[in-house]
């Protein structure tokens, strides 16, 4: 029994720190709403379940690398939590976007799970993309991910596939992907306010006498609300590719770590 509990141990352990960093950054589990108590129990719990589906061919000596272990946990849970965020913070980024077409720029409100300022718009839309991603079990998929992470990347690696410049470049890539993705989703109401702007432009020079600021800012704002209203279908729509992207995302980040 005593050697049973030496062997399972050590897997238990790193499981269970690849699921709490992950749990860390990544969108639903790292809000603060969320206890703390919660996620170290779920994160126990579920470091059991994934025990018993890997085959553990030699036991984890507990020794000097094991510290080395942990850390190569700790950064493999973070970058999945990381990529899975990223993704999801395109919709503030577009909402940022839509704000400045709109005059919020200047306005912003406190996001709860980060803490810090955030566009009113982007957390507006980010808020419909949360409760669509848990109504479409979306939180299910990113925990399948992290599973199927320790079936391509074991725990007892200490390698990875990849070196530092392929991590990078993955990050840009996305980088990339996420502004063009943001801006698909930004700009048929950006576009609209702009034509907005020009016919405002417009009336400003075929009627000198018109206080075109205190006609402009609430035209804009009404018709920013009403696009946004009108949208709302297209909006859920792109919702639904960029779910699948958090998927493959966080899929060829666990291929090219574990070399595959």
């Amino acid at each position: 029994m005593t050697n049973f509990i030496l062997e399972t141990l050590p897997y238990v352990l790193l499981i269970f720190v690849r699921f709490t960093s992950f749990f860390l950054i990544a969108p639903i589990f790292s809000i603060k709403g969320v206890p703390n108590q919660f996620k170290i129990g779920l994160g126990v719990f579920i470091a059991f379940i994934a025990f018993t589906s890997i085959s553990a061919e030699q036991p984890i000596s507990l020794d000097s690398f094991y510290i080395f272990l942990i850390i190569k946990e700790l950064l493999v849970g973070i970058m999945l939590g990381f990529t899975a965020a990223l993704v999801l913070y395109t919709i503030q980024i577009a909402g940022a976007f839509i704000d400045f077409q709109m005059g919020f720029s200047i306005a912003s409100v406190m996001d709860p799970q980060t803490g810090s300022q955030v566009p009113i718009i982007g957390h507006f839309k980010y808020m419909l993309a949360t409760l669509f991603l848990l109504t479409v079990n979306g939180h299910h998929l990113m925990l399948d991910g992290v599973m199927h992470s320790i079936q391509v990347f074991p725990v007892e690696s200490l390698t990875f596939g990849v070196e530092i410049e392929g991590i990078a470049q993955f990050f840009t890539h996305l980088f990339v992907e996420i502004f063009l993705i943001a801006l698909q989703i930004a700009l048929p109401i950006v576009g609209a306010l702009f034509l907005v702007d020009v016919a405002l432009g417009i009336l400003a020079k075929t009627v000198p006498q018109l206080n075109i600021f205190a006609v402009g800012f609430p035209v804009k704002i009404i018709v920013g609300f009403i696009l946004l209203l009108v949208s709302m279908p297209i909006f859920f729509y792109i919702l639904q590719s960029l779910f699948e992207k958090i998927i493959t995302s966080m899929a060829q980040l666990i291929s090219l770590l574990g070399g595959a």
